[in-house]
């Protein structure tokens, strides 16, 4: 008959409670016995934190500031207000609704991130708040004395392990005082819960040995997915069925422009590859994406758009990709040559050679007994030599023969494109289309913008962005009118806009949605969507950034709870494949008489 045993657990700076929601979505079993998580509280100094807590773990959340009057002062800059006063292991045994059997204190870790400059992490500021996780674990220690939890975890920043090494040491020491065994451990969040991110975390992990005799093994590490593994999953930014944290962030119009320019899987030395000049790129140029389906090509199983009176390739999807096309075929090739010993491809209404393969390498052209064939062509005769046979050919390319004349013309000449004066009569007019005086230079068109409007359709006209513009007529197009406009609302360097830039390799290069974090952090599954507490994308995206992501710590509760059974069970050994968490306290949780050793 299986029997369920509850693991309480309990969270020092909570935040919005993923490490919480972790644990809760935990479930281990050992022989008869299941285990299941119940959250018992968290504590947090943000308000908005609390509030999100409560929506996403259904338990009570406490606000309560953890610092001492001496850390208040340091971090704030001045004194605390009349009302305020300092925690007591009493306020956090009364947030806890039950005896926890572990707790998970994850404090402020911007002191100790690398991406705070070392010399204001030394600060008397930042050394307050750095205190927290030593004196979050007192709090709690003392809390629970009389019956103390039997696991705590401390989670943190890698770099806590030298920016906080002092801290360290005496949490080491405290904990050993109170029986607990204890190991510090650099793992990857992404690999403990199967993340689509890689999120190196420090944790220090504390077993109380008397309590819980058998070893702790570390979780089973998991690959890493790809981030288009969960965002696929997902509506584009600005869906409107994903709500608002679902939109994409407002940047500046360089951050746009600087992100296309971001190699994919880079950083910002990616830029360093273009060459600037005078503070522009000197190599590319931004222009609108052509709209209306320009240069568009249908699917050979898609159906088409609406036919429209003007349907080239370059106003519309008037394109389609035929599958048809024999690539060995010169039947659709422009200029096509056949070869002399191949058979020709089928004969259609269209013959001239810019049309398909309509024309031959004839072989037979060359000396032959007779002499050259078809020598005549463009043959010129000299001026004191006969000439060659008169035949019926009517063209100088065709064998008709033509004459150097030495004698300047007398008289004037019918000139092709011969332009008539504006104040001359114009020659006699006749059948050619070509061939005569068939052009005038006409200076009615004032080109001069100061002398009046080309007197045109007004082709590729431009107009002002302070002007009316003409009547919009049925055909209008940027090369039959004036129908561009000079729009000077390119944005500045620094407006802050949402925008669509296709990036070198052909992606939108933008940034995540807050949604899509969240997603990351796997605070929701993909196809959900959540709303945290207030309005603010960069405090959501803070309290997001802080969350312990809820797939790590349920792999963390599982070998946490698997190791509690095994001890309410009345197992004091068992063999696992993963390395045990706190190895050097082997020979202690064999001979509980032993003393207490830690790091």
């Amino acid at each position: 008959m299986q029997h369920t045993r509850v693991i309480n657990h309990f969270h020092v700076f909570c935040g919005l409670g993923g490490g919480a929601r972790g644990f809760n979505g935990a479930r281990v079993d050992v022989g008869s016995l299941t285990g299941v998580f119940r959250c018992v509280g968290g504590i947090d100094v943000d308000p908005a934190s609390i509030r999100d807590f409560e929506r996403l773990t259904g338990a009570k959340g406490t606000i309560l500031d953890l610092f001492d009057r001496e850390q208040y002062k340091a971090w704030h800059g001045h004194e605390p207000p009349s009302e305020w006063r300092e925690a007591t292991p009493a306020d956090i045994r009364k947030a806890a609704a039950g005896r926890p059997n572990a707790i998970l204190s994850s404090p402020p870790c911007k002191g100790y991130s690398g991406l705070l400059a070392e010399g204001r992490s030394l600060s008397a500021k930042y050394q307050a708040l750095n205190k927290l996780a030593l004196r979050g674990i007192w709090l709690s220690l003392e809390a629970f004395a009389d019956d103390p939890p039997e696991f705590f975890v401390l989670e943190n920043v890698p770099r806590i392990s030298t920016r906080g090494r002092h801290f360290l040491d005496q949490i080491q020491a405290l904990l050993a005082r109170y029986g607990y065994a204890a190991r510090e451990t650099t793992h990857d969040c992404g690999e403990l819960g199967g993340l689509a991110q890689s999120r190196k975390r420090f944790l220090l992990v504390a077993r109380h040995q008397a309590k819980v005799p058998p070893f702790l093994y570390e979780p089973r590490k998991r690959p890493l997915q790809a981030v288009g593994t969960v965002l696929s999953r997902m509506p584009m930014p600005g869906h409107s069925a994903a709500g608002p944290m679902h939109r994409v962030p407002s940047l500046q119009w360089k951050t746009w422009v600087r992100l296309a320019f971001v190699q994919a899987g880079s950083d910002w030395r990616s830029l360093n590859q273009l060459r600037v000049e005078n503070g522009k790129l000197s190599d590319y140029l931004i222009v609108p994406e052509m709209r209306a389906g320009v240069l568009g090509v249908h699917g050979w199983g898609d159906s088409t758009g609406a036919i429209c009176g003007r349907n080239s390739p370059t106003n519309g999807a008037f394109s389609i990709a035929d599958p048809r096309f024999d690539a060995g075929s010169n039947d659709f090739r422009q200029y096509g040559v056949r070869t002399w010993d191949k058979p020709m491809g089928t004969v259609i209404g269209i013959k001239s050679p810019g049309q398909g393969g309509f024309a031959i390498a004839d072989p037979r052209l060359g000396n032959g007994p007779k002499g050259p064939h078809y020598a005549n062509v463009y043959r010129i005769v000299p001026w004191q030599q006969p000439a060659g046979t008169i035949t019926a050919s009517t063209g100088p390319s065709s064998g008709r023969q033509c004459v150097a004349d030495p004698r300047p013309p007398e008289g004037k000449l019918f000139s092709k494109y011969a332009v008539t004066p504006w104040t001359r009569h114009a020659g006699t007019v006749i059948g050619g289309d070509d061939q005569g005086a068939y052009a005038v230079a006409d200076p009615r068109p004032a080109f001069d913008r100061t002398a009046g409007q080309y007197l045109t359709a007004g082709h590729y006209g431009v107009l002002p962005f302070d002007a009316p513009s003409y009547a919009v007529t049925a055909s209008a197009c940027h090369d039959n009118g004036h129908w561009s406009v000079a729009d000077p609302r390119m944005p500045n360097a620094t407006d802050k806009l949402v925008s669509v830039i296709r990036a070198l390799d052909g992606t939108w290069h933008r940034p995540f949605s807050t949604l899509e974090l969240a997603a990351l952090q796997t605070l929701l599954d993909p196809e959900e969507t959540i709303e945290l507490d207030g309005l603010s994308d960069q405090a959501w995206r803070e309290r997001i950034g802080n969350a312990i992501p809820p797939a790590a710590a349920q792999a963390v509760a599982e070998v946490i709870g698997r190791t509690l059974l095994m001890a309410w069970s009345g197992q004091t050994f068992f063999l696992d494949n993963e390395p045990i968490w706190v190895r050097q306290f082997a020979a202690a949780i064999s001979l509980p008489s032993a003393p207490a050793d830690h790091d």
